[in-house]
């Protein structure tokens, strides 16, 4: 259990999640159970995670829960196709974040965890469009930024330059 909230990125991301999504209210989080997830219950929220299913082969998971929302926590990046998962989604209300592409550092990869890596780095407006192609509109959107403790021109960046985008998007 969580006693406090360990970063400013999941501070940020549960003050959106509060403000467009008052609790209680029962989300389906795409991705598996993480800390994030128990973060989001101790906040009143009813959180049912998906379990690892390739959302690129199985997008139709999405239906699989009534829900009163969609959460995906940078999710999307990961996804050859989000366009397909996010046309799937019935429920009407999603709040999904996501990390910007930075000019300054290259997309992330993993190369000893084949799901930890970004196929997409978004920027703001490719993350729109997509959104707006697959049916949703954009009600609220919020950045910030993800400094971190190390010298060097890039940490400097990461200070001032917003890392993280989240939005609320309706059908």
């Amino acid at each position: 259990m969580y006693s406090k909230i360990p970063s400013k990125r999941y501070e940020h991301t549960l003050a959106f999640l509060q403000k467009v999504l008052p609790s209680p209210a029962v989300i389906l989080d795409l991705g598996i159970r993480n800390p994030f997830s128990e973060i989001m219950e101790q906040n009143g929220y009813t959180v049912i995670n998906t379990e690892g299913e390739d959302l690129d082969v199985l997008p139709e998971i999405v239906k699989k829960h009534k829900v009163d929302a969609v959460t995906a926590f940078e999710i999307f990046e990961h996804l050859l196709a989000p366009f397909n998962v996010l046309k799937e989604i019935e429920t009407t209300k999603l709040i999904a974040t996501i990390p910007l592409n930075l000019w300054f550092a290259k997309a992330y990869r993993s190369k000893i965890d084949m799901w930890d890596r970004h196929y997409h780095e978004f920027e703001d407006w490719q993350f729109d469009w997509l959104l707006e192609k697959s049916g949703w509109q954009i009600q609220e959107k919020e950045k910030w930024t993800s400094p971190i403790d190390k010298i060097g021109f890039r940490p400097i960046l990461r200070k001032f330059t917003p890392r993280y985008y989240a939005v609320y998007a309706t059908k």
